[in-house]
């Protein structure tokens, strides 16, 4: 039994070791013009989840940064959600779960009273989402909610949670295997059914789709209450947040629809102006992460502008993640990527930076 209360059967090898062994991969990238810089090493490796790494989120202990959490997935029948330490230690998981794809973090959703930190996985040969409390990962969900209209062919993979800033409501977005060529991406309102049981309405269907491959990434700009999903082979596109804003299903910008080698997929949004704030998008077969300003100029504010790319130590990256928040080892903030070993790698932002060449101003992409 863990610290967390949850038993791991199953012996652990330390993710820094995992990798070495899985060093003679052969694979090359494809190539990436704008990412110039050597692999950037991660901080911190963590210990490989037993099938299949997907997508990771980051949990900020409200009272100890230190005890903060990553989250990430691990995508197989036999899979499920796992918990590391800041030293990509395991302390906890819910297993099996029945192919979870994807996990973000909801906070400040009202149960009995009171706001509290959640888990949101979509679970995908389930067809459900499910929700578990922070950091306990105690069930909140009544053993699932039932997602995408219990469609197998739309079976739920992407997730992203969003809290509105005017009253506090919670919602889920939710993306899928299939879909049609508008209303794709489905958002549900989360809020309390029963004391401690949480249930998902249906609010509304909205997101165009290329048809090309699937939408699995969904992340939400929480200040600005924008949400972006990647259309695989296609761009990223961007919606309001709030379904009931008056241009709800307008897209209000494509990021990204030349230069990629292949799939856009993971999305990872640092809040803040200027370079503090970034949209930072996995370029999956090149190996690297293109970089886009948060917000356009004034009077343009869905221009993004490309500010570069940077290439890490992961391969083949489906799901990223990043926080602001100064934590132990990350003092400007963490941004976390999962790598095809099975691993998950913790990068500090100020070395991101770095790498991608802002500390140089004759780099900087204008």
């Amino acid at each position: 039994m863990d610290a967390w209360g949850v038993s791991l059967p199953f012996p652990t090898l330390p993710g820094l070791l995992f990798v070495v062994l899985a060093a003679g991969c052969t694979r090359s990238p494809a190539t990436d013009p704008l990412a110039t810089n050597p692999p950037l090493p991660p901080r911190v490796v963590s210990e490989p989840v037993p099938h299949d790494a997907d997508d990771p989120a980051i949990w900020i202990h409200p009272e100890d940064p230190a005890r903060s959490l990553v989250l990430g997935t691990d995508k197989d029948s036999a899979g499920g959600l796992y918990a590391f330490d800041l030293a990509g230690r395991i302390v906890a998981r819910v297993a099996p779960l029945a192919r979870p794809n994807n996990v973000d973090i909801l906070r400040g959703l009202r149960l009995g009273g009171r706001a509290v930190d959640v888990a949101l996985v979509t679970v995908r040969e389930a067809g459900q989402l499910r929700v578990f409390r922070l950091p306990d990962l105690a069930p909140l969900d009544g053993g699932g909610l039932p997602v995408m209209e219990g469609d197998p062919a739309r079976a739920p993979m992407g997730v992203a949670g969003y809290r509105r800033t005017r009253d506090g409501a919670t919602f889920a977005f939710v993306g899928g295997k299939g879909g049609p060529a508008e209303g794709y991406v489905v958002q549900y309102r989360l809020e309390e059914a029963a004391p401690g049981v949480v249930q998902a309405t249906r609010v509304r269907a909205f997101g165009a789709y290329s048809g090309r491959k699937e939408i699995e990434a969904i992340a939400v700009d929480a200040e600005r209450e924008w949400v972006y999903y990647s259309d695989e082979g296609f761009g990223v596109r961007k919606y309001a947040a709030d379904p009931e804003a008056p241009e709800g299903n307008a897209e209000l910008a494509l990021l990204g629809a030349t230069g990629f080698a292949g799939d856009h997929e993971g999305i990872a949004i640092r809040p803040g102006d200027g370079a503090e704030g970034a949209l930072i998008v996995s370029n999956q077969q090149a190996w690297t992460f293109r970089v886009f300003a948060p917000e356009g100029p004034p009077g343009r504010a869905h221009d993004h502008r490309l500010r570069g790319s940077v290439r890490l130590s992961t391969r083949e990256t489906d799901g990223c993640e990043v926080s602001r928040m100064p934590l132990p080892g990350f003092p400007g903030g963490l941004f976390v990527a999962m790598s095809d070993d099975r691993t998950f790698h913790f990068y500090a932002w100020d070395d991101l930076r770095a790498a991608l060449g802002e500390d140089d101003p004759s780099r900087v992409r204008h």
